[in-house]
C-alpha cells in the first residue's frame, strides 16, 4: 500500500517507522532527517493545503495520514476526502475538540462526559471573577487558551495572582494571539495524569496501550509546561480503570459526535486526570497522535496498522488485529536550549547512530544543514528503547540520549521513574 504521511515532527517519524515496517511505501511531506531514511520526502509544508492536496491528486496514495493538529483544524482532511483521498484524521468539525477548548468543554457538558468544572471567559474582569468562584477563594485553578498554543496555552495555577497573571497575559498581552482570545478557567483535579488514544471509524473503537506523559520541563514536574518531555507506556494505569476510560469517556465522546452530525475517522487522545478516589476526568481531547506517546507506542505495535488506518478512514475498521510487544517502551525527549522559551536552532547533532538494539531516535526537531543534521526546534529528538521493565527501558534510552551531542541540550533524569511495571 502506498501511504502519504502529512508532517515533520517525532510523530510523523513513529508513524512512518511503524509503517514501513509492515512492507508499505511511505512518501512524506515534508519529513525530516531521520523520516528520509525510510521514506520519500516532499518539500511541501504542512500549512500549504492546496499544495497537499495537487500532489496527493499526483501521487494517487491509498491513504493520507495527517499528523499535526493545524492541518486538521484547517479542514485539510475535507478537503483530502472531497478530492477522492482516503483520510485518516478528522474534519474541521471534528477537529474542534482540539481547536478550540471552550467547543469541546461545551461538548463535554452536553454529552455528560465527566470533566472539571469550568467557566470560558473574554475579559479580565470575566477571569477574575472566574478564579474567586472556581478556585473557592484558593486560586488554585487551571488557566487554558482557547485556541492552539502548541501544548503551552496551559498554565496550572497554584494561588490567585499566578491565575489572574496568566490570563491577563492571554487576554491583554495576546501571547497566543487569537488564540487566547477566549480562555478556560476550570478547577483544578489533583491526581495522576495518563494519556489514552485510540483510533475510530465513526462507530468503532479500537483502543492503544495507554501512556503517561511528563509535560513540564524539568525534573520532579517543575517548570512550565511543554509539549511533552518523555513518556512510558503501557503507562501505570489498571486495566479496570482503562475501562472506566473508554466506557465512560471514549465511548460516549463517539456516541456524542454521531448525535451531533459530525463524522470522526481518526485518532481521540484523551488527557485523563485520575483522582484520589480512582475517578477519571476528561481534562481535553486532541484530534491527532500524541507526541511525544506516538513514540513508545508505535515501538511496541505489532500487526498491520496500514490496514487498520485505511478501514478506519473507509468508516469499516477492524477491531482487535493488532498485537503487542509485551515489553515497557521508554521515550525521552531531547530538547534544544531554551525550550520552551526561545529556542536556540541550528546546532550540529552528533551520535545519531548509536542506538543500538531495541532502541530507535526518532527526529522530532531536525533539519539537514550541508550535509549536517542540525536542531531545528524545541523538541529535538525523542529516544525511545524497549525493555523487560521501566528501569531496563529507561536505562537503554538514558544510555543513547546522553551518548548523543547536541551543544545546552535538555534532558529529564525522571522519565518513567514514577512507574510501577
Amino acid at each position: 500500500m502506498k501511504i502519504l504521511i502529512i508532517g515533520s515532527g517525532g510523530r510523523e517519524h513513529a508513524l512512518v517507522y511503524r509503517l514501513a515496517a509492515g512492507g508499505h511505501e511511505i512518501l512524506c511531506a515534508p519529513g525530516n532527517p531521520g523520516i528520509e531514511q525510510l521514506a520519500r520526502c516532499m518539500p511541501v509544508k504542512i500549512d500549504e493545503l492546496d499544495q497537499i492536496v495537487e500532489l496527493a491528486q499526483f501521487e494517487r496514495p491509498d491513504l493520507v495520514v495527517v499528523g499535526p493538529e493545524a492541518p486538521l483544524v484547517a479542514g485539510l482532511a475535507d478537503r483530502l476526502r472531497a478530492a477522492g483521498v482516503p483520510t485518516f484524521g478528522p474534519g474541521a468539525a471534528g477537529a474542534q475538540l482540539e481547536g478550540s477548548k471552550a467547543f469541546s468543554k461545551d461538548f463535554f457538558a452536553r454529552h455528560r462526559i465527566p470533566t472539571a468544572p469550568f467557566a470560558v471567559v473574554t475579559t479580565v474582569a470575566e477571569a477574575d471573577e472566574a478564579i474567586e468562584r472556581i478556585g473557592g477563594g484558593t486560586g488554585r485553578v487551571v488557566v487554558k487558551a482557547d485556541g492552539l498554543a502548541a501544548g503551552k496555552g496551559v498554565v496550572v495555577a497554584e494561588d490567585a495572582a499566578e491565575a489572574q497573571a496568566a490570563a491577563r497575559e492571554m487576554l491583554e498581552a495576546r501571547r497566543f494571539g487569537e488564540a487566547g482570545a477566549r480562555v478556560i478557567v476550570e478547577k483544578r483535579i489533583v491526581g495522576r495524569e495518563v494519556s489514552v488514544l485510540a483510533l475510530t471509524d465513526g462507530t468503532r473503537l479500537e483502543v492503544l496501550p495507554s501512556a503517561e506523559d511528563h509535560k513540564t520541563i524539568f525534573d520532579g514536574d517543575t517548570g512550565p509546561n511543554t509539549g511533552g518531555m518523555g513518556t512510558v507506556s503501557p503507562s501505570w494505569a489498571s486495566d479496570e480503570l482503562l475501562g472506566r476510560i473508554t466506557s465512560e469517556i471514549l465511548q460516549p465522546t463517539v456516541t456524542g459526535l454521531m448525535k451531533d452530525g459530525i463524522g470522526y475517522r481518526g485518532v481521540l487522545y484523551a488527557g485523563v486526570m485520575v483522582d484520589a478516589a480512582a475517578t477519571p476526568w476528561l481534562l481535553e481531547y486532541n484530534c491527532r497522535f500524541g507526541d511525544p506517546e506516538t513514540q513508545p507506542i508505535m515501538a511496541r505495535m505489532r500487526g498491520d496498522f496500514g490496514a487498520v488506518l485505511l478501514g478506519a478512514a473507509k468508516g469499516e475498521m477492524p477491531v482487535g488485529s493488532l498485537a503487542w510487544d509485551a515489553r515497557v517502551a521508554v521515550c525521552v525527549v531531547v530538547a534544544a536550549a531554551g525550550y520552551p522559551g526561545a529556542v536556540r536552532t541550528g546546532d550540529p547533532i552528533v551520535g545519531l547512530d548509536t542506538a543500538g538494539d531495541d532502541a530507535v531516535v526518532f527526529h522530532a526537531g531536525t533539519a539537514r544543514k550541508d550535509g549536517t543534521v542540525v536542531s531545528a526546534g524545541g523538541r529535538v529528538l525523542g529516544v525511545t528503547a524497549l525493555g523487560v521493565s521501566v528501569e531496563q527501558a529507561r536505562q537503554k534510552a538514558y544510555g543513547v540520549a546522553d551518548r548523543i551531542e547536541l551543544a545546552g541540550k535538555q534532558v529529564r533524569r525522571d522519565i518513567g521513574a514514577r512507574a510501577r511495571l
